[in-house]
């Protein structure tokens, strides 16, 4: 028997349900409900169980589309015609995004999540979408030609966490961002 199309309604039902998760957990994390969920987008709460049966595959497509999101920043930034700018403002994005992807991923675990399941692909493609930023912004001499993507993938993690659990105020991170960009630059 063949699978029926799915209707434009309940696409666009699943579309609402997971852009106001990703909001209401990168807001609060474990501690946010499903319930909240349904009503922010409008639906009833049997329609979020519809789509996504238990709270750990609604976050985990959360989390993909997080990624799948981030990823197709980065592959449009990589056209761009101007790569050191492309690189930073990337790596600034993912820092200031960074609490509320940290707060799914801790809710997503909580919930019984397996972090090297079908989620783990998107941060292995992310690393890889930077990749292509950071050779690119190498190739125009925006970046140290001396720093592999190793050692940006270290400043990233650490400065996206640091921002993400220290809270730290925008111009602190404006600050420890131009800090990280200086070591960066060319000499």
């Amino acid at each position: 028997m063949a699978t029926q199309p799915t209707r434009a309604d309940a696409r666009g039902n699943r579309a609402r349900i997971l852009e106001v998760a990703e909001e209401v957990f990168g807001r609060g994390g474990s501690t946010a409900s499903t319930e909240k969920v349904a009503h922010l987008a409008g639906v009833g709460i049997a329609t979020v169980f519809r789509h996504f049966p238990t709270k750990q595959m609604l976050l985990e497509a959360v989390l993909v589309r997080h990624f799948d999101h981030l990823c197709q920043r980065a592959q449009s930034l990589a056209e761009s015609d101007d790569p050191g700018p492309a690189f930073f403002d990337f790596f600034g994005q993912i820092v200031a995004d960074a609490a509320g992807k940290l707060a799914i991923i801790e809710a997503f675990t909580d919930a019984g999540g397996d972090v090297d399941g079908k989620a783990a692909q998107g941060p292995r493609d992310l690393r890889e979408a930077v990749g292509v930023l950071l050779r690119r912004a190498q190739d125009a001499g925006a970046v140290r030609t001396d720093i592999g993507l190793d050692e940006v993938h270290a400043l990233l993690v650490g400065v996206s966490r640091a921002v993400a659990h220290i809270r730290l105020d925008e111009r602190a991170r404006a600050r420890a961002l131009e800090i990280i960009f200086d070591g960066l630059a060319p000499r």
